[in-house]
């Protein structure tokens, strides 16, 4: 049952040819029951479906974590996505640069990182650094100084939890209390 040089054949001639064959070695039988035979048994198109793409929040925690945190199936995938959107390359490359600034407490760094960002035409950076130029002199010290707000913080969560009934010695025992435990 092979085609001619130069054609291919279609199922219908595949059909004939093996009912032609069959009638060669004896078959008596109709074309129309070879076909019956072999509806059932026809070959199917297989649909192949891609894999879906990333969603947003997907990409984004991609971005977010340090290169070295990505398995590297999410790394392969997300040098993919990087690769079709030349926007998502530099919006990267600038939280990957404010990372940097957070991690090493460089805040004298965060002017350039923010004149870089002004100078790329991404809408959203832009309004992040706005918002950081906004306060300024809280950001940069935050960004500078090992000094944070994580204690003060804590013992306002202790206070809520204690629900309006945190009278100061009380309040005393169970930030005492919460610090010996964690130590």
């Amino acid at each position: 049952m092979q085609a001619p040089p130069g054609q291919t054949l279609g199922r219908r001639t595949h059909q004939r040819h093996l009912h032609a064959e069959l009638q060669n070695l004896g078959y008596c039988g109709s074309y129309q029951t070879i076909s019956d035979y072999l509806w059932p048994r026809r070959r199917r198109r297989i649909r192949v479906v891609p894999p879906a793409s990333p969603g947003i929040r997907r990409v984004t925690g991609w971005m977010m974590r340090h290169p070295e945190n990505l398995a590297d199936g999410e790394c392969q995938q997300f040098a993919t996505v990087l690769a079709y959107c030349p926007e998502l390359i530099a919006l990267h490359a600038h939280v990957r640069g404010f990372a940097e600034i957070l991690q090493t407490r460089s805040g004298q760094h965060l002017r350039d990182w923010i004149i870089a960002v002004r100078t790329a035409d991404l809408p959203r950076p832009h309004a992040f650094a706005t918002g950081l130029e906004k306060d300024w002199d809280a950001v940069l010290q935050g960004l500078s100084t090992r000094w944070n707000s994580g204690p003060v913080n804590h013992i306002k969560m202790i206070k809520r939890q204690m629900f309006g009934r945190a009278e100061l010695p009380l309040l005393r025992k169970r930030v005492l209390l919460t610090a010996a435990a964690s130590s």
